[in-house]
């Protein structure tokens, strides 16, 4: 099973359990952000995380969403630079860079790590930052649409430059005019997305070579998987599946679930409700209402209920395993989960 986490772009966290987080954490700065941001990654090598997620979060109030973040690329540049084998994984927005800029600092980073580059493309839910930055936010599917031109035109600046040939595209978004990237990429280029509408499983069916799913069921991942796969029969195309999930492992089921059921209890309902305007842009995510594990976090991870002993744990693992799911993008701050559960998983 491949893994992944959160690169520390985020400062002063989510706050929907009173008191978990005061949000009032100083973002560092100079040394002492170079030196924790290197030594953190440092540690995901040691423990054998397989990828790493650079997420492109433009602005957030720290309470119901997160607060203070780095840029995506500054970051995935230095984290590059301080890595040997993890690969990286940066998530863009379109709207928000062009694809040509895109393509050409994406073959920068495809040779300075040797192909550990990888993009993951998001069209965006969170409205308030498309008008904060000036950027148009269309409408939900036309976001998409301007998504799965963005990919082609990475993809066909990439494998055109590849084979040392001009890229021209027209769109309705974006066009290029005998593009060639100089130096050329190493490697073949390989594009994530998330989403779980049916607008984003169009667009895995036909662009993307993965999926991010947020945290769920197995019903329900099942049910988003078959409804890729089904897409997929069309285009002849294989999409993969990495699943977010926030573990909570106790040294017994009944201690992890007390634990969740103190948070449960300490959830601020006006919060939750923030949260849900702020997500208003998504379909498919954040839509599971009837299950109160999805506030607890920002992508549902605790409704992937990896909660309980660590064979337990495991034990749920196996069943997304199961389902097609080949990655899982992981919370990592749970002590027992990486000491007892994580070696197995990357030992797969």
């Amino acid at each position: 099973m491949l893994t992944c986490t959160w690169a520390p772009t985020v400062f002063s966290g989510h706050q929907i359990v009173q008191g978990q987080n005061d949000g009032s954490s100083e973002i560092p700065q100079g040394a002492a952000l170079r030196d924790g941001m290197s030594g953190y990654v440092a540690n995901l090598e040691q423990l054998g995380i397989s990828h790493l997620l650079i997420a492109q979060r433009w602005w957030g109030s720290g309470q119901e969403m997160e607060a203070s973040s780095l840029d995506c690329l500054a970051t995935t540049a230095f984290i590059a630079a301080h890595t040997e084998r993890i690969n990286l994984v940066t998530a863009v927005h379109p709207g928000f860079f062009h694809p040509t800029a895109v393509a050409k600092w994406g073959t920068t980073l495809d040779r300075l790590t040797e192909g550990r580059w990888s993009i993951n493309v998001t069209s965006g839910w969170n409205l308030r930052e498309f008008d904060m930055y000036g950027v148009d936010a269309l409408d939900h599917d036309a976001r998409y649409e301007r998504a799965r031109e963005f990919i082609e035109v990475l993809r066909g600046a990439w494998d055109s430059s590849a084979a040392n040939k001009p890229f021209d595209y027209r769109g309705r978004y974006y066009h290029t005019d005998g593009l060639c990237l100089e130096p050329r990429p190493v490697g073949p280029l390989t594009v994530f997305q998330g989403g779980q509408s049916d607008a984003a499983i169009a667009m895995a069916a036909t662009h993307s070579d993965w999926m991010f799913l947020n945290g769920g069921p197995p019903e329900k991942i099942a049910d988003i998987i078959e409804r890729v796969r089904s897409a997929c029969a069309a285009s002849g195309r294989v999409v993969r599946f990495a699943l977010y999930a926030q573990p909570l492992c106790r040294a017994t089921d009944a201690q992890a679930w007390a634990e969740i059921d103190v948070r449960l209890g300490a959830v601020d309902s006006e919060l939750v409700a923030r949260r849900q305007r702020s997500t208003s842009g998504a379909q498919g995510m954040w839509a599971a209402t009837d299950d109160p594990l999805t506030v607890l976090d920002t992508n549902e991870g605790f409704a992937a209920r990896l909660i309980g002993s660590p064979a337990t744990v495991h034990e749920r693992i196996e069943t997304f395993r199961a389902l097609g799911v080949e990655m899982l993008h992981l919370d990592l701050r749970d002590r027992l989960f990486r000491e007892q559960v994580l070696p197995a998983l990357n030992s797969v």
